[in-house]
């Protein structure tokens, strides 16, 4: 009866598995109310709304409960699934081929003994024989289906084979060999239909097996498709629960509160800005209602620095008017005095000189001097002033341009102290060529004034440095600067040296900085030179600067 119990015993294991999945489901079922409760409880007005982090982790988790439960009802019926196949294709079906063999190798074997013994020929003991070897092999595969009724059919196959071989077969085939009587066929015939029939009811119980087999194998694909299409459907509703969720919770809340921020982004800024849901967005609200506050307020004081700037600009642009008035008295009237002091001051000097005493040629040399130097003052002062306010045409020219105009502006300096000037390969800049030719003139002539005895010797080289900027460096043999003035030598009218040492009213190398900055570079001293002077200073590359220029 292992047949009718063994099946009996698969549907209740799988009943049995199917009550504990309407458990685990029904369990799972009264959780995800008991947090839709407790999230109604909470949601009354947003306030005491769990955080966004506890709503990620309440909706993890259930979407890995649904997935973990519906992979493993699915994993169940594909199991079910593949014991039915696997007891159709793997048991029963060869079962069923092996009892058909096994009936070929019996009736292979009652032939070659009738032919045995109707013939006393050997050759028919043949068919017997392999009918013999075939029929052990066939029967093993029968047996190996191991039910109580297989087991009783071959058990009665073998008991109607051994009689039908005991008391026809052997005897017959012994008498032949030895030429006694053989025994009746009619007791041949009957032992070998009592052999059909026990292989007929063996066939017919292995028939009801694969029947049996066919229809558990179709129940396990029809519950194996329901229980795929119930975890689909119960996967979608927990999805489209937890989209549901997170659309009302979070996604409403941030909406409304998207729509506060943008009244007060849009200018309505007295508008208070209030937001519900999740702690994380009610916190945000008061962040951005508290900037909002602070905004206003500051904007209060932005219009009143504001209407200050107005007034501070306008007296600006007044006292700028009035420096423009100043320079043009410095430039025109206060020159006029002094050319007439220095004039007249010349003119005693030529007529006089000689007739007054040594002490009074003195002073009117000292009165000479200190015109002529009261005007180059004012000159430079202008020139100083006029950098970035008189703005010419900017234009890309090769930096061997600039310094070829500033060596013959310098053309009779250099000629009368014999001075070298080595360029370097030299790139193009942008910007103002009379500015950039005074850089060059200054930075070469201040080579050239502070010499030794040696040859004065200046050179000049470009390389590429940082953020699209050529770095220049004008290097000389002269006397030096020491390391603790590098920022004293860019001082308007600071100079080192007395002005009976050396001309000058050390304005140039403050022009030099002055032009260099307002065309976006810096200049400094090298002091890593050990011999001599080393001026660096930057320009940016041609296409930077075009660049700047359109921004």
């Amino acid at each position: 009866m292992r047949v009718e119990c063994a099946p009996a015993a698969r549907v209740t294991l799988r009943l049995r598995g199917s009550s504990h999945r309407g458990r685990a489901d029904r369990a799972f079922s009264a959780w995800l109310g008991e947090v839709a409760v407790q999230a109604g409880r909470t949601t009354g007005t947003g306030a005491g709304m769990p955080s966004l982090r506890r709503w990620a982790v309440w909706i993890s988790v259930a979407l890995v409960a649904v997935l973990l439960a519906a992979t493993a009802a699915v994993l169940l019926a594909i199991d079910d699934l593949s014991q039915a196949r696997s007891q159709l294709l793997d048991e029963v079906g060869p079962a069923v081929v092996s009892a058909q063999q096994l009936g070929a190798a019996l009736i292979d074997q009652e032939n070659g003994v009738r032919g045995y013994v109707l013939s006393g020929s050997a050759d028919f003991l043949e068919p017997y024989n392999n009918g013999r070897d075939r029929q052990a092999a066939a029967r093993a595969s029968v047996a190996a289906l191991d039910t109580p009724t297989i087991a009783k059919g071959v058990a009665a196959l073998d008991e109607a084979l051994s009689a039908w071989r005991s008391q026809y077969a052997d005897p017959a085939i012994a008498a032949v060999r030895t030429g006694t009587p053989v025994p009746d066929d009619a007791i041949g015939k009957q032992r070998f239909d009592a052999v059909r029939a026990a292989l007929s009811a063996l066939q017919d119980e292995l028939a009801l097996q694969r029947t049996a087999g066919r229809t558990a194998l179709n129940d396990s694909a029809t519950r194996m498709a329901l229980t795929c299409i119930v975890a689909l459907a119960v996967l979608m509703i927990a999805v489209l629960g937890c989209v549901a969720a997170v659309r009302r919770f979070v996604v409403s809340p941030l909406t409304r509160l998207r729509h506060n921020v943008g009244q007060v982004a849009g200018g309505d800024f007295a508008h208070t800005i209030t937001a519900t849901g999740p702690a994380e967005l009610r916190d945000l609200g008061r962040d951005v209602d508290t900037m909002r506050t602070r905004i206003v307020s500051e904007l209060g004081q932005a219009r009143e620095h504001s209407a200050a700037m107005a007034v501070a600009t306008e007296d600006l642009r007044r006292s700028n008017s009035e420096l423009e008035q100043f320079a043009y008295v410095a430039s025109h009237d206060l020159q006029e005095p002094l050319r007439k002091i220095a004039s007249f001051c010349q003119l005693l000097q030529r007529r006089y000189g000689g007739q007054l005493d040594e002490r009074a040629d003195q002073y009117i040399e000292f009165a000479v001097d200190g015109a002529k130097r009261m005007q180059q003052l004012i000159n430079d002062l202008l020139a100083f002033s006029r950098v970035g306010r008189h703005r010419d045409k900017q234009v890309t020219i090769p930096a061997d341009d600039l310094v070829n105009q500033a060596q013959r502006d310098l053309a009779e300096t250099l000629e009368n102290t014999g001075a070298q000037v080595e360029v370097g390969p030299l790139p193009e800049v942008r910007g103002e060529a009379r500015l950039l030719t005074a850089v060059f003139q200054n930075l070469i002539g201040n080579a050239v004034k502070f010499r030794t005895e040696q040859t004065p010797h200046v050179r000049i080289d470009a390389e590429a440095g940082e953020d699209d900027m050529w770095v220049f460096s004008v290097r000389d043999n002269g006397i030096g600067i020491e390391p603790q003035y590098a920022e004293q030598i860019f001082i308007i009218f600071k100079r080192l040296h007395g002005k009976d040492q050396y001309t000058g009213t050390g304005i140039g190398l403050a022009m030099c900085r002055k032009i260099v900055e307002y065309h976006g570079g810096r200049i400094w001293l090298d002091t890593n030179t050990t011999s001599g002077t080393s001026i660096r200073f930057t320009l940016p590359q041609a296409h930077a600067a075009a660049a700047a220029l359109s921004e």
